[in-house]
This record gives C-alpha cells, sequence and structure tokens, in this order.
C-alpha cells in the first residue's frame, strides 16, 4: 500500500511539474529583418511575428520574444560551435528561433526543424538600367502576333477588294474589251502598301466603289500607324527593364558586372558546395575578389548604385524590388528551399508546430500574410506597356471590313444595272450579259498590263 500510495504521489508530482512547464512563457528569439521582424513604437512586428501569433493560437503557447544578441542566423565555426539564433537553441538559451531560417542539413543535425512555412530560393537582383542591346525584330515589338497577322490579312483583302472593284465598276473600266485596267492585283497590293505608309501611289481609283474602299483603308492606315509608333515610343522608354543578365550563366560569362553575397549565409553554401560548373565559378570568383556583403541591405543598397549583382534569397529579392522600383530580380529560381522555425532537437512540440503551419498553409493564411507584408510602394503604369491585342483595333477592323463590302457591293450593282440596260438593248438575258460582263472583266489578259509598262510602248 505505501507503495502504491508513493507511486501515485509521484505521478502526481510529475503532472503537476509538466503542466507547470506547459503553461511558462517559451523563450523565442528571432533577427532583425524587414519585413519578417521590424520594431515599431517598443514593440516587433513583421510576417515572423504574425506567424507566431496565429501558430500560437493553434498549438496554445505563451511566449516572450527576444533580440538575437550577436545578430546572427546560425553558423557553426572551425571548432564546431554555432552562433546566432541556432546557437542560442543548441545551448538551451532560447526554446524557439522563429526567423527567415533556412532549412539545411547542417542546421537539421544540431536542432529539430518543422515544416518550412515559406519557399524559397536563389536569385539574382539587379538595377534596371542594366540593359540588353535591342534584338533584330523589337521593332515587331508594338503589336501581338495575332494582330500582325490581322493586318496582314486586312492588307490582302483590302487588295483583292480594290481590284475587283475597279474591274467590276463600270465608272472605273467603262469598257473592257478596248480599254486597259491599271488595277492590276499586283498593282492592288502596291497601291495598298502606299497607303500603310501614308506614301500614295497614284493615279486613285475614280469611281465611288473604288474611293469608298480607299476611304476606309486610309482611315485603318492612319489610326494603325498611331498606335504603333504610339507603343513603340513607350516600349523604347522603358528599354532599360530589359536585363542583359538572365541568370546565372550569363552572369558567370561576363566581368561587367561585380557581384557577392551575403557572408557566411546558405546561399553562400550552396555555391561552395555545388558541384555544377556554373555555381564553381561563381563561388570562385566571389572568393577571389571578397564581394561579400555584411548584410542584405548592404546588397540591395550596393545594387541601387549600380554595376554590382546581389545574389540572395528570392523571397527577400522581391521584397526589394517591391521597395525600390530601380531594382529588378531575373526569373532564374535556382537551389529551392525552405523556411522552418528551429526548436531543440528532439523538441516534441515541433510535431505540434508542423502541423499547425500546414493548417495555415491549407486555410491561406500564409499566402494573406505574404501579400500583406509584401505589397509593392511602385507605381504599376511604369512597368513596360503590353503588346497592342487584336481586340483593340477591333473597332477599325469592323470600319474596314464595312467599307470593304460597301464598296465593292457598289461595284457589283453599278455593273448589274449596266448589264439590265444592255441586256435590254441586245433582247438578252440580264443574267447572261452580267455573266459575260463579269468574265471579261475579271479574267487574266494582256490588257492587265500596268500603265507604267503601257507608257514605255509610247514612242
Amino acid at each position: 500500500m505505501l507503495f502504491a500510495f508513493l507511486l501515485l504521489s509521484s505521478g502526481f508530482f510529475l503532472d503537476l511539474v509538466v503542466c507547470a512547464a506547459a503553461q511558462s512563457e517559451l523563450r523565442i528569439t528571432t533577427i532583425k529583418q524587414d519585413p519578417y521582424t521590424m520594431s515599431k513604437g517598443g514593440q516587433l512586428e513583421g510576417f515572423c511575428m504574425d506567424l507566431l501569433s496565429e501558430v500560437a493560437k493553434k498549438v496554445g503557447l505563451k511566449y516572450k520574444v527576444k533580440l538575437v544578441k550577436d545578430g546572427a542566423y546560425g553558423r557553426q565555426d572551425e571548432s564546431g560551435n554555432w552562433n546566432g539564433m541556432i546557437g542560442e537553441v543548441v545551448r538551451g538559451e532560447a526554446d524557439l528561433a522563429i526567423a527567415p531560417l533556412t532549412l539545411t542539413a547542417a542546421r537539421e543535425k544540431v536542432v529539430g526543424m518543422t515544416k518550412p512555412f515559406m519557399q524559397t530560393g536563389i536569385s539574382i537582383l539587379l538595377r534596371k538600367d542594366i540593359s540588353e542591346g535591342a534584338g533584330f525584330f523589337d521593332f515587331l515589338s508594338p503589336f501581338a502576333p495575332e494582330t500582325w497577322v490581322g493586318i496582314l490579312i486586312a492588307y490582302m483583302a483590302t487588295a483583292a477588294s480594290i481590284f475587283i472593284a475597279t474591274r467590276v465598276s463600270p465608272g472605273e473600266w467603262s469598257e473592257a474589251q478596248s480599254e486597259r485596267n491599271r488595277f492590276s492585283f499586283l498593282y492592288s497590293l502596291w497601291y495598298a502598301a502606299g497607303a500603310l505608309t501614308l506614301q500614295g501611289a497614284g493615279p486613285h481609283p475614280k469611281a465611288l466603289p473604288g474611293r469608298v474602299i480607299c476611304s476606309s483603308w486610309w482611315l485603318f492606315s492612319v489610326v494603325l500607324l498611331a498606335c504603333y509608333f504610339s507603343n513603340l515610343s513607350s516600349s523604347k522608354a522603358s528599354e532599360s527593364s530589359h536585363l542583359t543578365v538572365k541568370g546565372f550563366e550569363d552572369l558567370a560569362s561576363q566581368d561587367t558586372i561585380e557581384y557577392g553575397c551575403l557572408a557566411g549565409s546558405s546561399t553562400l553554401a550552396f555555391f561552395k558546395n555545388s558541384n555544377n560548373p556554373v555555381y564553381r565559378r561563381i563561388y570562385e570568383h566571389m572568393e577571389r575578389t571578397q564581394s561579400f556583403v555584411s548584410s542584405m541591405d548592404e546588397g540591395v543598397k550596393r545594387a541601387k548604385e549600380g554595376s554590382f549583382a546581389f545574389i540572395g534569397e528570392s523571397v527577400s529579392l522581391d521584397l526589394a524590388v517591391a521597395r525600390h522600383c530601380e531594382l529588378v530580380r531575373v526569373h532564374e529560381v535556382i537551389g529551392m528551399r525552405g523556411y522552418s522555425i528551429a526548436a531543440p532537437l528532439g523538441s516534441p512540440i515541433i510535431k505540434n508546430l508542423s502541423v499547425a503551419i500546414l493548417q495555415l498553409s491549407e486555410a491561406g493564411e500564409l499566402a494573406y500574410l505574404r501579400s500583406k507584408w509584401w505589397a509593392s510602394s511602385c507605381i504599376a503604369d511604369k512597368a513596360k506597356p503590353a503588346a497592342v491585342q487584336p481586340h483593340s483595333l477591333k473597332g477599325m477592323f469592323l470600319v474596314l471590313a464595312l467599307g470593304l463590302g460597301l464598296g465593292t457591293l457598289l461595284a457589283v450593282l453599278e455593273l448589274t444595272f449596266k448589264s439590265r440596260r444592255k441586256a435590254a438593248e441586245l433582247q438578252k438575258s440580264c443574267c447572261a450579259v452580267l455573266t459575260e460582263e463579269l468574265n471579261l472583266r475579271l479574267k487574266k489578259s494582256s490588257a492587265d498590263k500596268p500603265q507604267e509598262n503601257a507608257d514605255k510602248e509610247k514612242p
């Protein structure tokens, strides 16, 4: 009985100790970095503070946050000791470390890491005015490919309509048997091209159907050229947003732009341990020139000054782009990794923290916090204008189509009226006369030579 009583008493005492420990405040270490953790009015705020608050609600934690003493994330020295937030967790000076801590194999050996609350990688930050040379076909950029196809179709349709109207219309070509018709299909193409470039190519159609078609084409050409030159001017004005360095291979292959990363960071370790020849060249260059920076702010500052490419975490570089409109991040991202919360090795709380992070991710809370703290302050209208799409000019395409249709219809009506009069005179069927006239006017013959050739034959 005495043994059982002592056993029950010991169990009760242990439960009290565990409950007291569970209710005690956790010591959490962090580091100042915009926008993860920032000081405002004596209080800490930022993405990590909001994340900590949401996780604490789900897990039921009480905590007290303090800044890391040495201002470092955590790196192992030659003797095997860790500094920064990782070192404080290893030595028991902190129960948790919440910050943009990259999940690495070396850190995973000495501390426990939760599921990542943010995915990131390695990318490059540059000034926008480090621009690339103009491409051979940059003059086509004001219009989308679909728009150019639409313009080509409109051009061919206009030339064909001019050809048909000037041949069918009796007012343009009254006697098909004896008169020459200058408006062959090739000349119609040349005439439409001259109008498109605002140069003109006379003589012009003299009958109403041809003039209706040409007027529609002239109006279409004026609006089209106005849109083209306006968009081309805007594209040239924002040409500086194009980068000559589009990725790490471009960076390693040039020696004009200096580049570097944060000293002692996981980014540097990635290049140091990589077997990729390009990444090895980048690491050797940084080691040879000692082009490291001591902080993220210093890297952003040097990138803003120009002729320097800062290599860092893509998430942090995105923030710099959102805050500094003269900067841009290249699209290539390598070495994908995640940011995690660190706890002592074997701590049972890691499982609960990981579950809470996954719940926040599935509920969209992490995406909301990302958009909240990474909001851009740059003016959107400074971005490069988009190429003009076909629907932007649909009104002008419609006007042109109506003009072509109306002109062709007028030509056919003119020929129909003439055929009716001629049929009455010859006492033939109107349809037979009309068919004969159309065959005569549209068939290919030597009489369709351009007027230039006829002028050359004159003595």
